[in-house]
């Protein structure tokens, strides 16, 4: 007789966890930071700069002088790249392997590598993406960036993958 009432009962916890590790906000959530999926990548935010990876509140400038360092693996040597923008172009003093992607990505969503701060209550999936790691120190649009990059888990695989072309590398895969 219990067995009936536990079947259902699994069912929505299972329907419930699953919602959590999606990152969406429910029906109803008015929680912008539900959105950030972040535990210790980007560390710089500007103020009023809530966005999530991959959406921007506004189009930005496009202006943005970085410095990308990529490490794929252990045994590999860390490649450095030069990014510089301007109004979304690259610009001739750039040395990236995908400049024109990287500075459209960049004007598109100027946020993509200060993210809002990381809730504490965040639900990360239990994956390792590999050991590749990056790190980005510069400016984007007169915002002083510093941000860490690494795929040892769901929510840190998802700010890979949406600055990617940023960072020069899709994380081994």
């Amino acid at each position: 007789m219990h067995l009936r009432f536990v079947r259902p009962l699994l069912a929505v916890l299972a329907v419930a966890g699953l919602a959590a590790c999606s990152g969406s906000p429910t029906p109803g959530s008015t929680d912008s930071a539900s959105q950030a999926p972040s535990s210790s990548a980007p560390s710089s935010s500007s103020p009023g700069t809530s966005a999530a990876p991959g959406t921007s509140a506004a189009t930005g400038a496009g202006n943005a002088e970085l410095s990308i360092t990529l490490l794929e693996t252990a045994e590999a040597s860390p490649q450095t790249f030069t990014l510089v923008c301007a109004g979304g172009t690259p610009a001739a003093e750039s040395k990236h392997p995908s400049a024109a992607e990287a500075c459209s990505a960049l004007k598109n969503s100027p946020t993509l590598l200060s993210p809002a701060p990381t809730r504490t209550d965040q639900a990360c999936t239990m994956q390792y993406g590999g050991p590749a790691t990056a790190k980005v120190t510069g400016s984007v649009d007169g915002e002083e960036v510093s941000a860490s990059f690494n795929r040892t888990d769901g929510c840190q695989i998802a700010l890979w993958d949406a600055a990617k072309s940023v960072l020069g590398s899709d994380g081994g895969l």
